[in-house]
């Protein structure tokens, strides 16, 4: 750490003390056990993860995915829209508001490890159940039949959403 401290030092550059750490990057080829393994940048987490190669099968590779800060700061944001009172609003009308900022999340956090937003979708989907409950009455107190009806909603219109366009349906 010293030395790199000192090679910034030379370039003009200073550490934060506090944030900084030496992490070791455990893949396939490096095994030993160290005490921090994982660190956090611009919202993802960089770790250890499954991975699956031609080449090698199943084994681990030092991968970032989104970070839990990141996905909780996004499920507050979702939760703010308050998708279930929007009941005036028709089925076309949600897309137009909401796509934008899912697709954003999608290209930035999707771009590695795209597995790790499935929660967010679930989470998503859930609102939009919700919602479905308070503007159809048929399914007011029927949550398993809402969700019926928009796993079918979703295949029949697979491009309405973001999440669904990508293959993840409710």
């Amino acid at each position: 750490m010293a030395r790199i401290i000192g090679r910034f030092r030379e370039c003009g550059l200073e550490i934060n003390q506090e944030k900084s750490r030496i992490v070791y990057c455990k893949d396939r080829n490096r095994r030993e056990e160290h005490e921090t393994i994982s660190f956090d940048f611009l919202g993802f987490t960089f770790r250890p993860r499954r991975c699956v190669s031609e080449r090698h099968g199943l084994h681990p590779n030092f991968l970032p995915a989104i970070s839990r800060a990141s996905m909780k700061a996004i499920n507050r944001e979702i939760r703010s829209w308050h998708v279930r009172l929007k009941n005036d609003k028709t089925l076309t009308d949600l897309p137009n508001m909401f796509n934008t900022k899912l697709r954003g999340w999608f290209v930035y956090y999707g771009r590695f490890y795209p597995s790790e937003l499935r929660r967010i979708w679930r989470n998503v989907d859930g609102y939009l159940v919700r919602w479905v409950q308070r503007k159809y009455k048929r399914f007011s107190g029927h949550k398993r039949r809402a969700w019926q009806y928009l796993r079918e909603l979703a295949q029949a219109n697979p491009k309405l959403f973001v999440h669904w366009e990508a293959g993840c349906l409710p």
